[in-house]
């Protein structure tokens, strides 16, 4: 990285840091607890003469030295930065609490208010943070740390920090006061929504943020976006319904075609690709049984700029294998939200098999073995997982017509008949890609 870039970086940083604290004291000037990361600090300023910024640096200075313990010669010298920025942070904070000392809420409407401000405040500086990508906080390094030394899943591991500091905070609580101090409902909040709101902003900032820090591969990045594949290339993506026989046909395409089917047959690429074990990569694919559970779940890996929840980095994995298939040879490719990885693609054919709720559990009870209330059951668990996963990785809705070129009913057409229709259309949409080049 240039030396520009890099100061650019370290400026964006250090902003952040600032709003961060400056969202840390206003969430605790609302008086109903503070965020999880400070609440040790301040439930131990509450009781003792340092200010809340000084125990912010000695607790982050200890987390520094636990991250130590932890990773030994695996902790590499850059993340001793963390200490300067650490102590830099502590008086952000003390002087972010002097500008708002003003505040004094009464009511609990207004101490609401101030509560969601603070939230709102903090999590622009923590996306601000992670955007950066330079180095994290010894809160977040530390949660690193703990996944790097156990290989845990760094979501969860969040949660638990969250949750340990939270309860250390009660306890130390209730030596000092014999009652709850600076632990509150604000607490539980900040918890939930801080990496949320993070998140949110991710997503709606990210063409500014490309524009002002462009990523190493963006070259790459465009040069993959307008590609049509291999000149010449045919591609079909196939998305389906359980048990309308979306795997047949896409077979039968390939067979018509002669050229590769892969559905299956990607699972030991993806694995490769993603570092995931096979049997993973195939109970996952195409897979996400509650989007807004997962949502709330994944917010917590906005704390940290190179994690991703391994259902994303799942999509990742697929993406990339997917595009470097298409490139070498023609294809047909059935589900991982493959319609949308080639939306672009000038030469891809876009289809989606349904049929009536009869007529897939019909088939299902016949090609599983299974009774017809079993059948119905799976058929809607299944179709249920995939839309969640088309919604939350696409943004788009599962099955509907708009988002396909070509959509058949197996209850209405032969599965022969209707790879007979898509092979027809597939050699025209590639001849009509050939001649726009």
């Amino acid at each position: 990285m240039q030396n520009k870039e890099l100061a650019k970086r370290y400026l964006i940083f250090l902003i952040g840091l600032y709003i961060m604290s400056y969202g840390i004291s206003f969430i605790t000037r609302a008086s109903l607890g503070t965020s999880p990361i400070s609440s040790i600090p301040y439930v131990l300023s509450l009781g003792f003469s340092p200010t809340l910024g000084q125990f912010t640096i000695a607790f982050n200075l200890l987390l520094i030295t636990l991250q130590i313990l932890l990773l030994g010669k695996r902790f590499k010298r850059i993340n001793l930065l963390q200490i300067p920025l650490t102590v830099l942070f502590g008086y952000f904070i003390d002087w972010s609490m002097f500008l708002l000392s003003w505040m004094d809420p009464t009511s609990y409407l207004m101490k609401l208010l101030y509560l969601c401000i603070g939230c709102l405040i903090l999590g622009f500086g923590v996306y601000l943070e992670v955007t950066a990508d330079v180095i994290m906080l010894p809160g977040e390094a530390v949660v690193k740390a703990i996944t790097i030394r156990f290989h845990t899943d760094f979501g969860i591991t969040k949660v638990c920090s969250d949750a340990s500091m939270a309860g250390a905070s009660v306890l130390i609580s209730l030596i000092l006061f014999h009652h709850l101090e600076g632990v509150r409902e604000g607490t539980i909040l900040a918890a939930f929504s801080v990496g949320f709101i993070a998140k949110l902003l991710g997503k709606a900032l990210a063409p500014a943020v490309k524009r002002l820090l462009p990523p190493a591969e963006e070259a790459e990045g465009k040069e993959e976006a307008h590609s049509s594949g291999g000149a010449g290339h045919i591609l079909v993506t196939i998305g389906r319904e359980f048990g309308s026989g979306g795997r047949e046909i896409g077979r039968l395409v390939a067979e018509k075609l002669g050229i590769t089917y892969y559905d299956s047959e990607l699972i030991k690429l993806e694995a490769e690709e993603s570092g995931y074990s096979e049997e993973y990569v195939q109970n996952n694919t195409d897979k996400l049984p509650n989007y807004r559970l997962y949502d709330l779940y994944s917010q917590y890996y906005s704390y940290g700029a190179d994690e991703q929840p391994k259902y994303e980095a799942l999509f990742t994995a697929e993406q990339k294998v997917m595009k470097r298939i298409a490139a070498q040879e023609s294809c047909v490719i059935v589900g991982r939200a493959s319609s949308y990885v080639f939306r672009e693609y000038e030469n891809a054919l876009h289809v989606f098999i349904s049929a009536g709720m009869e007529h897939k559990i019909r088939r299902v009870m016949h090609r599983d073995q299974m009774t017809e209330k079993e059948a119905e059951r799976k058929i809607k668990k299944v179709d249920t997982e995939r839309k969640n996963h088309c919604r939350y990785f696409t943004g788009n809705e599962w099955g509907m017509a708009y988002n396909y070129d070509l959509t058949l009913r197996t209850d209405v057409f032969s599965i022969e008949d209707a790879a007979q229709v898509i092979v027809q259309m597939a050699r025209k949409k590639c001849e009509s890609s050939q001649k726009s080049r």
